[in-house]
């Protein structure tokens, strides 16, 4: 048994962090020093063989060692750091775009390096772009004794640091260690080791293990965590939802007959799963036991006009209705679609977020709380202190992925009055097969919109090489010319978001240059929000021809004038984020397609991926698809997009483990 003072030790407890790398590491989830253990890999690199430079190969991940003839820092463009190194058999070189004057002068000619990366051409020849590197002070200084784990990073926490944390934190695993919660029965039973056993075994697998499970997440090591993990969470889940039964909630009765109005004013009829699923809600309101309801749904499928009606009808019941979107962009975009629905009726829809000018922020929450607001849409600032609710009866919630369930129910509890509770529904675009969200979603009843309203054009997927990007950059001129818009998806590349910035400036600098004509806009995470939101409604407005973005834009602005997307290192994604990114085009009338460049070669699983994306563009058949490959891809889309907010189980891959009854 661990002892429960040193269990709970907060990270800075470790040498070498402070606090300003520990809030690097709160955006890995990382607090306590038990929390590293649980900083999983996503791949695995054999380094355990040094290469001569001069039998390296485009494309290929390696590991070299070489004594520096040369480094200094150039101006092509852009401010960067080359360094020129040899080892008798050629040159290579190392190009840094994002590097420190103590990196630079730790650099200095004649220093022997050993370094890793994936080999690629540039201008002078064979280079590797932000290459993992150390200094080597010994010939015989030792090559990595076990495979090497790839995790997931952070900014301004790089591989090699997080790699030190992770090796401090297993060696206090015999003395600080972490609590097995579980029975030696139970792990006996299933074949599972310990979960010391286990931690070490992920972090740390002999060079003989088996590479395609780990990759597979199929280990009995990974099996152990992710079913402690899928346990707790079930256990959590029930939990919940035991004791939403015992709440009280306002029975809502629209006595304005509101939302009749509100569906006879639109402009088309809802689909029979939209109608199927507004009865599902409209018979939860009326009870006095608060509504926990998801309704999932295609992209595109009408959620957002069913989430309206439930939230008229609320309102004709005389109470509030809040919607809370993940991002400011997101939640405007619902604001003003909401007030072109509810104007008509007398309705002002108000909206509430965090970079609201102070004055307009003060006015807002004062209708807020007498009552005059009656369907506020916000932000994470929906659940700040500060804003209070005269009486919420109805907590909308979009992409709940984006959400914790602690955030969930923190908005809720704005509503919470008299001993009574809000109403909640949920709402995602993730389809998954209905056995999983049963699982992922325990705490709520599920609702379904398996039909998309008329009038949708299928978007058309094609499938290139990357050798044919010139003719995909002139089948964005021609489409551009005709007046249409498009968006250009940059790789992703998971070990390093330095990496994929810089891959997204490139991509937009080179853009420029073969289309001169047009104005590219550029967008990624490491922007100011402002200044994202602004290039993103400058699209929307036309304004901007080619939008070249990394997956922030996998949930964002509607522009019903983009027809075309095209998506880098297609094979890199999972299925669902795949789907989710070529639901930005074809929102219109117009014909529209997706070009999904990959890098050769394609291994079997992303083959028969790209294929399933290809072949359909339904969600639900995309994520039984999903269900079937059960490859390495498994970060396939529940995990990838935070569904359930599992660190290690993937409820796809992972479904034989999850408790039953």
């Amino acid at each position: 048994m661990a002892d429960p003072a040193r269990e709970r030790r907060p990270v800075t407890a470790l040498r070498g962090v402070g606090d300003a790398l520990a809030a690097r590491l709160a955006a890995l989830g990382v607090e306590q020093v038990q929390d590293l253990l649980f900083v999983l890999p996503t791949r695995y690199e054999d380094r355990t063989r040094v290469q001569p430079v001069g039998s390296l190969v485009s494309g290929a991940r390696a590991v070299v060692e070489g004594e520096v003839q040369l480094a200094e820092v150039v101006f092509r463009r852009r401010r960067q750091l080359l360094c020129k190194i040899a080892d008798g058999s050629g040159f290579l070189t190392l190009r840094f775009f994002y590097f420190s004057a103590q990196q630079q002068a730790g650099l200095a000619r004649g220093t022997r390096i050993r370094c890793f990366g994936e080999v690629r051409r540039g201008p002078l020849g064979l280079e590797m772009v932000h290459p993992e590197y150390r200094r080597i002070f010994d010939d015989a200084a030792a090559l990595e004794p076990t495979l090497t784990p790839v995790y997931p990073v952070t900014e301004g926490v790089s591989q090699g640091r997080l790699r030190m944390l992770v090796r401090l934190a297993l060696a206090e695993l015999d003395t600080a260690g972490v609590r097995d919660w579980l029975p030696s029965e139970i792990t006996a039973q299933l074949a599972l080791p310990s979960l010391r056993e286990a931690l070490r075994y992920v972090h740390q697998p002999p060079l003989d293990a088996a590479l395609d499970e780990l990759e597979d997440g199929k280990h009995p090591a990974q099996r152990r965590l992710a079913f402690e993990e899928l346990l707790t969470h079930q256990m959590a889940m029930r939990r919940l939802r035991e004791s939403a039964r015992v709440d009280a909630a306002a029975a809502l009765v629209d006595h304005e007959a509101l939302a009749e109005r509100f569906i006879a004013a639109l402009p088309y009829p809802l689909t029979g799963a939209q109608r199927r699923a507004l009865a599902d809600v409209t018979r939860d309101l009326a009870r006095e036991t608060p509504m926990m309801r998801l309704v999932q749904g295609d992209v595109g499928c009408g959620k957002t006009v069913v989430a309206a009606a439930a939230a008229a009808l609320a309102i004709g019941s005389g109470r509030q209705a809040a919607l809370m979107a993940p991002t400011e962009l997101l939640a405007e975009q619902h604001q003003r679609n909401l007030q072109a629905w509810f104007r008509p009726l007398g309705i002002t829809v108000v909206l509430v977020s965090g970079s609201q000018p102070a004055r307009t922020r003060r006015s807002a929450l004062e209708v807020v709380a007498t009552g005059e607001a009656r369907l506020v849409v916000g932000t994470h600032a929906l659940f700040q202190e500060g804003l209070t609710f005269k009486d919420l009866a109805l907590v909308i919630v979009d992409e709940q992925h984006r959400f914790g369930v602690q955030q969930r129910l923190r908005l809720a509890e704005k509503g919470q009055h008299d001993g009574r509770h809000p109403h909640q529904l949920i709402m995602t675009a993730t389809p998954i097969p209905r056995t999983l969200a049963m699982t992922a979603y325990a705490d709520l009843d599920v609702s379904v919109i398996d039909e998309l309203p008329p009038g949708r054009t299928p978007v058309k997927t094609v499938v290139l090489a990357e050798t044919k990007r010139d003719e995909v950059v002139a089948r964005i001129d021609a489409a551009c010319r005709s007046g249409r818009q498009a968006y250009w998806v940059c790789p992703l590349i998971e070990e390093s978001e330095e990496l994929r910035y810089q891959a997204a400036e490139e991509t937009a600098a080179a853009l420029t240059d073969a289309l001169p004509h047009l104005k590219v806009g550029l967008v990624h995470g490491r922007m100011p929000p402002k200044q994202k939101d602004a290039t993103m409604l400058a699209f929307k407005a036309g304004q901007i021809q080619l939008l070249v973005a990394t997956t922030v834009i996998e949930v964002g602005v509607d522009v019903p004038n983009a027809t075309l997307m095209v998506i880098e290192n297609a094979e890199r994604m999972g299925l669902a984020q795949l789907h989710q990114l070529r639901g930005r085009v074809g929102r219109g009338s117009y014909e529209s397609s997706c070009v999904l460049l990959y890098r050769a070669p394609l291994g079997a699983i992303a083959r028969a991926r790209l294929e399933a994306i290809r072949e359909s563009n339904d969600g639900f058949l995309i994520a039984q698809r999903d269900l079937e490959l059960r490859g390495p891809g498994e970060l396939l889309g529940t995990r990838q997009t935070g569904l359930a907010r599992m660190r290690v189980a993937d409820l796809v891959r992972d479904h034989d483990l999850l408790p039953s009854g």
